[in-house]
């Protein structure tokens, strides 16, 4: 405890942390505060109670109920990040954005400016979607008038949210878009953990214990599953005079076990709505329509969570082929004197990293499902459905790498200023330092 007092009074004694501290918090109460400023036009008393579900009820969740409260906030940083999703596959498939990508800073502003750009279009066709979704019953006057204001209105309050995390990223502690899907997230956590508790009563008071050191192990297992690095050692030939010699500190490229993050999921997700709406057309005709219809649309059902934990494995793997390029590793290491040892530079490092990508990706994918399921078995476990939703998935996944990024941005911080880190042993690790080499 006293190391603890200690450290945070070395965070406030840097005055530029300090700053940056006040400066994320003044940010993060306007986000709230806007959460709950609702609609013109719309009577909050009429809104459907119970909050949304299915696909917007995980939407929900990540707004931190700002979607079905119905405020200017109603989509969030949400379009900002399809734009952000739509932008990275580009770079794949189109050469004009692969030559972007590999400009550097110059390339990435460029890259950011389309994103910005993208945003607006995504937000505009959302919020569309999103005045279907709201109770006919509260809105005071329905029509055209109400349909574009409406309209206009959510896009300025995406682009304002877009504005807050840039802020954030600059005048902040970072992460600023990260840090407003999490504010949301864990907004919706005190409120879960009340109504577990409430609902278990003083009965049920041991298995809600239960419940808490279980959900703090699927925690502890996240921050291994994000943390987790295979270290490729790497060595350099140092030029002394006219004689090459290997130069005696040895350094790593740390491969992520799970390279994708939380992409293999949202991914999913978004598929796995697409079986109930297809059978939903053919459901009056056919048996087995009905029948996939009824499965696919209770997230609590075995062929369900099969099928979706296949798919975060499948699109685990192909996001990490997507997002790490062995051939740009080996020929950066080639450019600038490095090799592995035991392999020659070129393509047998390539082929070197791609074989140790490959053997790692899949306990990674394996875990990434479990964890991304584990919500539908807290909830056949008895856990309450809001509490259920911070037992694993796409929630879950962002808190922790979120925090993990904080932490590490107070860690460098009080290093760079000669104060102790924040723990005694260990470090925090986060993105930052597992960068590849190549970058």
């Amino acid at each position: 405890m006293k190391k603890f007092i200690e450290t945070i009074k070395n965070i406030f004694a840097i005055e530029d942390l300090r700053m940056r501290i006040f400066n994320t918090l003044f940010f993060i109460a306007i986000y709230r505060l806007g959460s709950f400023v609702v609609l013109p036009g719309v009577d909050a008393t009429r809104l459907k109670s119970g909050g949304a579900s299915g696909v917007f009820g995980i939407l929900d969740t990540l707004l931190g109920g700002a979607f079905s409260n119905a405020s200017i906030f109603a989509l969030g940083i949400m379009p900002y990040i399809s734009a952000s999703i739509v932008l990275q596959l580009l770079t794949i498939a189109v050469p004009y954005f692969q030559k972007l990508q590999k400009e550097g800073e110059s390339g990435r502003k460029k890259i950011n400016q389309y994103t910005r750009i993208l945003t607006i279009p995504i937000v505009m066709a959302q919020s569309v979607g999103f005045i279907a979704t709201i109770s006919a019953d509260a809105i005071l006057e329905p029509g055209t008038f109400f349909t574009i204001s409406t309209m206009l209105i959510i896009s300025a309050g995406t682009l304002f949210c877009m504005w807050l995390g840039e802020k954030i990223t600059d005048k902040g502690i970072g992460n600023g878009i990260s840090m407003i899907i999490m504010i949301g997230i864990v907004s919706r956590l005190p409120g879960a953990i009340i109504g577990e508790a409430a609902a278990k009563g003083m009965r049920g008071s041991l298995i809600f214990l239960i419940e808490l050191v279980v959900l703090f192990l699927v925690v502890m297992a996240v921050i291994v599953l994000t943390q987790a690095v295979r270290r490729i050692p790497v060595q350099y030939a140092k030029q002394v005079g006219s004689t090459a010699q290997l130069n005696a500190q040895r350094q790593f490229i740390p491969m992520k076990v799970n390279a994708a993050g939380v992409m293999p999921i949202i991914f999913a997700q978004s598929l796995m709505f697409v079986p109930a709406i297809v059978a939903s057309v053919w459901q009056n005709d056919s048996d087995l329509a009905s029948y996939i219809g009824v499965k696919f649309s209770d997230y609590t059902s075995w062929q369900y969570n099969v099928v979706f934990a296949t798919l975060i494995i499948v699109f685990t793997y192909f996001y990490t082929a997507i997002s790490v390029n062995p051939n740009q590793i080996a020929d950066d290491l080639k450019r600038s004197g490095g090799f592995v040892p035991g392999v020659k530079p070129g393509r047998d490092t390539s082929e070197h990293i791609d074989e140790i990508l490959t053997r790692i990706t899949l306990p990674g994918a394996v875990a990434l499902a479990l964890i991304a399921i584990f919500p539908a078995l807290a909830l056949l476990g008895g856990v309450t459905r809001p509490f259920s939703a911070f037992y694993g998935g796409t929630s879950l996944i962002i808190m922790v790498g979120v925090v993990l990024d904080t932490l590490n941005q107070v860690e460098s911080y009080l290093l760079m200023r000669h104060y102790d880190g924040m723990m005694k042993t260990g470090k925090v690790r986060g993105r930052s330092q597992n960068i590849a080499l190549a970058s």
